[in-house]
């Protein structure tokens, strides 16, 4: 039962780190505002940069950090998710 739970958890991780690639990727490319799908990535990934940069400056001349560090804090939750079990 624990196993599905990590499982599942692990798979939401790695879906969400695809999100934050996907959304910090289309930035590059000075996307359309009004498009769905921009906005459903901003609705998801802006909450999570928000508390980061709460905490942690992350702009670094002009560039914004926060997609990595999500990132590498997604990876060490799917790593210690995957080691307790």
């Amino acid at each position: 039962m624990i196993d599905a739970v990590i499982f599942t958890l692990v798979g939401v991780l790695e879906l969400f780190k695809w999100v934050v690639i996907i959304s910090a990727l289309i930035t590059w490319v000075n996307p359309d505002p009004s498009n769905p799908v921009v906005q459903i990535l901003k609705r998801l990934t802006e909450p999570v940069y928000a508390f980061i940069k709460r905490y942690i400056p992350t702009t670094v001349s002009g560039i914004d950090l926060s997609p990595i560090i999500v990132i590498f804090a997604i990876i060490f939750l799917q790593q210690l998710l995957k080691n307790i079990f």
